[in-house]
C-alpha cells in the first residue's frame, strides 16, 4: 500500500544537528506507523510514536533526531515507518541496532540512520546531537562527548546522497 506524503525528502548534509527524542530498546514499526490508521496520513501522523512517548506527535519538531536502544524498527515490515518519521521531521535516526527491513527502507527513503553501540545511554531527552554521517561521528553538544558509530556502506551512503532510490532509480534510467 502506498502512503501520500506531503513532504519532499530532504536534499542531504553530511552534517546534521538536531535535538534529540531519547526511545527504548524494540521500538516496533507498529508504534511508528500505526495500522490501524495506514489509509489516513493524517490520523497516522497524530498518533505516530504516541504509545511510547505520549508528547511525540504533537511536539516533534522539523530537524529532530531520535536516539534509541537496540532493534529500532522491529515488528511487521512497514515500509511506510520511515515515511512517517520524515513527515513528522526526523531528519536522521541513530540506534544501538536496527530491525534489518528498517534499516534497507530508511536507506531506500534517504532517512539517515546509524548504529553506535551504547548510544542509548549518552542522551536525554532534548540534548543537542550533532551527526558526521559519512564519518559516522556523534557528538552530544551539551556534553562534549563523541562516539564513533558503524560506518554506513558507500552504496548506502551514496543512497542518502541521491535522495533515496527512486530518485536515484530515476537518475540512472536517465543516463541511458
Amino acid at each position: 500500500m502506498a502512503i501520500a506524503t506531503k513532504k519532499e525528502i530532504k536534499e542531504y548534509q553530511d552534517i546534521l544537528k538536531g535535538k534529540v527524542w531519547v526511545f527504548p530498546d524494540n521500538v516496533d514499526t507498529d508504534a511508528i506507523s500505526p495500522g490501524q490508521f495506514l489509509d489516513d496520513i493524517e490520523a497516522t501522523l497524530k498518533h505516530t510514536c504516541e504509545t511510547l512517548i505520549k508528547e511525540f506527535p504533537s511536539q516533534v519538531k522539523d530537524g529532530d533526531i531520535i536516539v534509541a536502544g537496540r532493534n529500532f524498527g522491529c515488528g511487521s515490515s512497514r515500509e511506510t515507518a520511515p515515511i512517517i518519521l520524515q513527515e513528522k521531521g526526523i531528519a536522521a535516526v541513530v540506534a544501538e541496532s536496527f530491525a534489518r527491513i528498517f534499516y534497507r527502507s530508511s536507506f531506500a527513503r534517504a532517512l539517515p540512520v546509524i548504529e553506535v553501540e551504547g548510544i542509548s545511554k549518552e542522551f536525554e531527552k532534548g540534548d543537542e546531537i550533532e551527526i558526521n554521517i559519512p564519518n559516522a561521528e556523534i557528538t552530544n553538544l551539551k556534553t562534549g562527548k563523541k562516539l564513533i558509530g558503524k560506518k554506513i556502506h558507500p552504496i548506502l551512503l551514496n543512497l542518502l546522497k541521491n535522495g533515496g532510490l527512486e530518485k536515484q532509480l530515476l537518475a540512472e534510467l536517465k543516463q541511458k
